[in-house]
């Protein structure tokens, strides 16, 4: 299990920012789906990657660990 190296301000910022992220990735299938959007290869791996780093997103703020902190970088929150 990763240790915690992220506040309580960290992991909230990081799991509405995933959560937003997720949603916004749902919305954008929608739109490529329904054809709202041109679909294309790209259009879906940018789907996929948005939902990929929401997920992780909700998975740092919910664990209290940051991959960027464990590698050493300081960040602001």
């Amino acid at each position: 299990m990763p240790q915690c190296n992220i506040d309580a301000k960290g992991k909230a910022v990081r799991l509405i920012g995933g959560i937003l992220t997720v949603v916004a990735s749902i919305i954008i299938a929608g739109l490529i789906q329904f054809s709202v959007i041109p679909s294309g290869q790209i259009s879906w791996l940018t789907v996929i990657a948005m939902m990929f780093g929401g997920l992780f997103a909700i998975y740092e703020g919910r664990t209290g660990w940051c991959v960027v902190r464990a590698m050493g970088f300081k960040t602001p929150l």
